[in-house]
């Protein structure tokens, strides 16, 4: 593993991404011995400081739960990051585009807590039984990290590439639908562009968040009542440029609506 002064110098390279919308070479490649544990701590650091400075944790982000998302990042395992407030988003909102180095847009379910989630051995049924209400959300994948060539490694550094979410359509409780066969259409500026299945996150939405669950634990962590995490993306990601207007239309579960301008 590396030195917690390495640690500490890798969170302040991507805090400075972060503040001036840049990107970094690869971390794996001039840290060849860089593991997943690494990757978190580097990520656990970033987070604490962001706290630290006023931020406040609202909730969890799940990534490469699906297979086409895997196959899209070459990454064959889920990874984690944490949800800071001001990365929250009401439909219609009107985002600033150069607050990202680059913008991409994934379609997800919201899980919100009403109870706490603690692994390890947490099940779908947990799961379900700790949910207020599942609601459609938008992602917004914002990488500091060079994408040619990442790794799972990489992508935890980077807060699992969180940037911001866009929460929006009808919240329902988890009993109301079947959540394996939620689908939405993905437009920008007008043109379907992706579209998708939430079944396609690990057979059900729900496992994602028991996946986090047990994930936590062994960090000593869980996720708290009242916290929001996004479950996985079920579309590959779409790429946005300033003045796109997206698009997510759920059917019975409404849509969503922003513009980065």
């Amino acid at each position: 593993m590396l030195d917690p002064a390495r640690i500490a110098e890798i969170a302040d390279e991507l805090a400075a991404a972060d503040r001036d919308r840049t990107i970094v070479p690869l971390l794996t490649a001039r840290n060849p011995e860089m593991t997943v544990e690494d990757a978190y701590a580097v990520q656990r650091l970033w987070a604490e400081r962001a706290v630290a400075g006023g931020r406040r944790l609202v909730g969890r982000k799940i990534g490469l739960t699906s297979k086409v998302m895997q196959v899209a990042t070459g990454i064959t395992e889920p990874d984690y990051g944490v949800i800071l407030d001001d990365m929250v988003h009401e439909s219609g909102s009107v985002i600033e585009y150069d607050r990202f180095s680059n913008v991409r847009i994934e379609v997800e379910l919201a899980f919100v807590l009403a109870r706490p989630l603690r692994g390890p051995g947490t099940t779908i049924f947990d799961v379900l039984d700790a949910t207020a209400y599942v609601v459609p959300a938008l992602e917004i994948l914002n990488s500091h990290i060079e994408l040619q060539g990442r790794t799972i490694v990489d992508t935890i550094s980077d807060n699992a590439a969180m940037g911001a979410m866009v929460v929006g359509g009808t919240p329902v409780k988890v009993d109301a639908v079947d959540l394996r066969w939620v689908s939405a259409l993905l437009y920008r500026n007008e043109t379907i562009e992706e579209s998708g299945v939430a079944g396609a996150v690990l057979g059900h939405p729900a496992m994602g968040v028991a996946w986090l669950a047990d994930k936590l634990a062994q960090h000593g962590q869980s996720l708290e009542a009242g916290e929001m995490i996004l479950a996985g993306s079920f579309t590959r990601p779409m790429w946005v440029e300033r003045g796109d207007t997206v698009h997510a239309d759920y059917g019975p579960l409404g849509a969503i609506t922003c513009r980065f301008a």
